[in-house]
């Protein structure tokens, strides 16, 4: 039995709106508490041993530590001091704080749910955002029954303001929840106090070298030259639901540092016809060493990617830009679901405008893939120190097989839909082989070195002027060919030497892993918006030398923010991932609708049946999928047997629980974007239509039930 618009009222003590992200029930009075947090809810668990007080003075701590027998800790927390007890006196010597006069607030101290590491501290204040236009008389009515005093508006947000609890015993989470129950209230928030920890730095032997990631100073390295990668991290490392597809030649799979579980995903060789992309021939290394750039998995050995918790789509191309080929490429990577696509090639000839086909196959990636909200498309600008789209007066060249007024035209990178990428150095300045122009995007940093270009006349050449000065600067450390095929004897490109990876060829993979990094954040945003967090977030770096070539200079930035040289400056993972994130918090506060179906007959789960027990949610409102949350309700007498699988309209199979629960017997849960991250493969499709649930019992044996599930979106 179906009923898409039933509330739920399962025989179950949890309510499937707001069970817990996670495998077990948790009654939420008595074990912890739901925090509001950036449109999200996170679960609080309190410590057993502490408690913070706020006195009236600092003065009177010593105090009133020794009026409860605690000890206070050294952590150094704002307006509020750390009470250590034993655990079995801690609820007593709260209450006695909260009766003196001494105190202001007294309140537990929590952990975030599964982090035992973490801290968390509760002041007595609240943010609270009104729907607009909503008077203050509204506000009051709402707020002065909770005992709540309004203190500030705050800044930059519409109806928002600071608000303090009246007593020392109140609990600033519980308002929160209460209020945020309410269709007056778009959002309450507890001022919460979470101590700072160093960025997050991965083990990897290599990446100490991978100064373009992270660094803090050093031979050839200026302060800022880098990506700021490991604060990124600290928000997120990549979603194996993102997908960087990177086109170029072999990549050898073998390699320690592109293994993992779902890393490789839709592998494609144009070049041999099959489904194995590995190198075939000597000089085949250039994909190998880009692929790691973008997403090398951080697994303790070797290099790290800037995106290496996200998968890995390797595709050989057949090493010709011909319409077929073109239009092949970007057609599997919409139909592969390929997040992100990172080329570090271009056309073996000056001038080179992009067919019809080829222009139309582009724009269809940008538009159509993802569900329709656009692969994000990266280029190299190219190595030749030419523009983009421009002339230069040629002479030098060999045979004169160049003479004259010139017009470079480089096709791919002057795509409206494509991300241009020029090369910074590990000095913040342009890299000498970097080519510029009104097209460039952003820039990335790599090596330095003379500029050269391949022409199928000449093969590799340096291009003239001659450049006889020196041009410092540290190449890339990344992923080589295994054994000794590829740049180096060794796994792993070196940072100097003639073995040494960069180029445009290495600033373009940089920025598509941070563009992954920027999804795996928000994945709610289209191709173009990925292009405007890239360009709004980089770094204004300026170069006022001139160029060793023709001696002119486009290192600053002209009205608009933007510089031939550099694009809108040197790309940051760290503020493109934060201004990500700020994106999501604005999407899901505007979002319009949600609502859900409950299938709530019991049925039996057939037992030991590949086919497993199927049932079906009908829902009838249409719009493109924000969120989307899927609750199960299971009693079965060995769990591990058991696999659950969603099946949305639009034909796509989720796994959402494997053969992990081993003995357990009672399954109650959500599954959502928080905790699986494949459910985002859905995100942008549409909600109207059949959604099933599919419970496969493995193993003959032991029996079980469904006894409900729900499927909520939010459009």
């Amino acid at each position: 039995m179906t009923n898409p618009n039933a509330n739920p009222n399962p025989p179950s003590p949890v309510n499937p709106n707001t069970a817990p992200k996670g495998n077990a029930a948790i009654d939420y009075t008595v074990n912890g508490l739901m925090l509001q947090r950036g449109g999200e809810e996170l679960v609080l668990e309190k410590l057993d041993d502490r408690f913070t007080v706020t006195a009236t003075t600092k003065d009177e701590v010593p105090q009133l530590a020794t009026q409860v027998a605690a000890e206070v800790t050294k952590n150094r927390l704002p307006k509020m001091s750390e009470f250590v007890v034993n655990p079995e006196d801690r609820d007593a010597a709260m209450k006695t704080m909260r009766q003196s006069d001494l105190v202001q607030y007294a309140s537990h101290v929590y952990q975030f749910k599964d982090d035992p590491a973490s801290r968390v501290y509760l002041t007595n204040r609240l943010t609270i955002q009104f729907v607009a236009n909503l008077k203050a008389e509204a506000m009051a009515a709402i707020t002065k029954p909770l005992g709540l005093t309004q203190i500030k508006a705050i800044a930059g947000l519409t109806n928002a303001y600071v608000y303090e609890v009246a007593s020392a015993s109140e609990n600033p989470v519980k308002v929160a929840n209460a209020l945020i129950q309410r269709p007056e209230v778009l959002a309450a928030e507890p001022n919460i106090v979470v101590p700072t920890q160093a960025h997050y730095r991965p083990k990897d032997s290599q990446y100490p070298k991978q100064w373009h990631l992270n660094h803090t100073g050093g031979n050839q390295l200026t302060s800022g030259s880098h990506v700021f990668a490991e604060q990124a991290w600290d928000v997120t490392k990549g979603s194996r639901s993102i997908v960087v597809a990177v086109a170029d030649d072999g990549m050898d799979l073998t390699h320690p540092d592109f293994q993992g579980i779902g890393k490789i995903v839709s592998p494609r060789d144009f070049k041999g016809k099959d489904f194995l992309p590995m190198p075939e021939d000597a000089d085949e290394n250039h994909g190998t060493a880009c692929a790691g750039v973008a997403i090398a998995e951080e697994n303790g050995v070797g290099c790290v990617g800037a995106a290496p918790g996200c998968a890995l789509m390797p595709i050989r191309t057949t090493g010709y830009l011909d319409d077929e080929s073109i239009e092949d490429l970007f057609d599997w990577i919409i139909t592969r679901k390929a997040s992100v696509v990172s080329c570090s090639w271009g056309p073996s000839a000056v001038y080179f405008p992009l067919s019809l086909r080829q222009k139309a196959a582009i724009t269809r990636a940008a538009t159509e893939g993802r569900r329709g909200k656009g692969c994000v498309i990266v280029f190299a600008a190219g190595n030749a120190n030419r523009p983009t789209d421009g002339v230069i007066d040629e002479s030098g060249w060999e045979r004169d097989v160049i003479k004259g007024p010139t017009r470079w035209l480089g096709g791919f990178t002057v795509h409206p839909d494509v991300i241009t990428v020029s090369a910074s150095t590990s000095l913040r300045t342009k890299a000498a082989y970097s080519n510029w122009g009104p097209q460039v995007s952003v820039c990335a940093p790599s090596n330095n070195a003379p500029p050269g270009v391949g022409l199928s006349e000449l093969g590799y050449v340096a291009t003239p002027p001659e450049v006889t000065v020196y041009l410092p600067g540290l190449g890339i450390v990344t992923t080589d060919r295994t054994g000794s095929d590829g740049y180096d004897p060794g796994n792993y490109t070196p940072d100097s030497g003639p073995a040494a990876f960069g180029g445009t060829s290495s600033a373009c993979p940089l920025v598509a892993g941070v563009a992954a990094l920027v999804l795996s954040a928000n994945p709610r945003l289209t191709a173009r918006e990925v292009r405007q967090v890239l360009e709004q977030s980089a770094d204004k770096i300026v170069d006022q030398n001139p160029d060793p070539q023709f001696g002119f200079k486009k290192g600053t930035y002209e009205e608009g923010g933007r510089s031939d040289w550099f694009g809108y400056g040197k790309v940051n993972a760290q503020k493109a991932v934060q201004l990500a994130v700020q994106k999501r918090a604005v999407q899901v506060l505007n979002s319009g609708r949600s609502f859900s179906g409950i299938y709530n007959t019991v049925q039996a789960i057939p037992d030991g049946d590949a086919q497993g027990l199927v049932t079906s949610i009908k829902l009838t409102e249409a719009g493109s999928i924000q969120d989307i949350t899927i609750a199960v309700d299971i009693d079965h007498a060995y769990l591990g047997d058991i696999e659950i699988a969603v099946i949305a309209p639009s034909g796509d199979r989720i796994l959402l629980q494997g053969r992990t629960l081993g003995i357990k017997t009672k399954l109650q849960t959500s599954y959502g974007l928080a905790n699986t991250a494949s459910l985002r493969l859905l995100l942008g499709s549409a909600s109207q239509g059949n959604w099933q649930l599919e419970v496969i019992d493995r193993i003959a044996g032991d029996t079980g039930k469904l006894n409900w599930w729900q499927v909520k979106v939010s459009v």
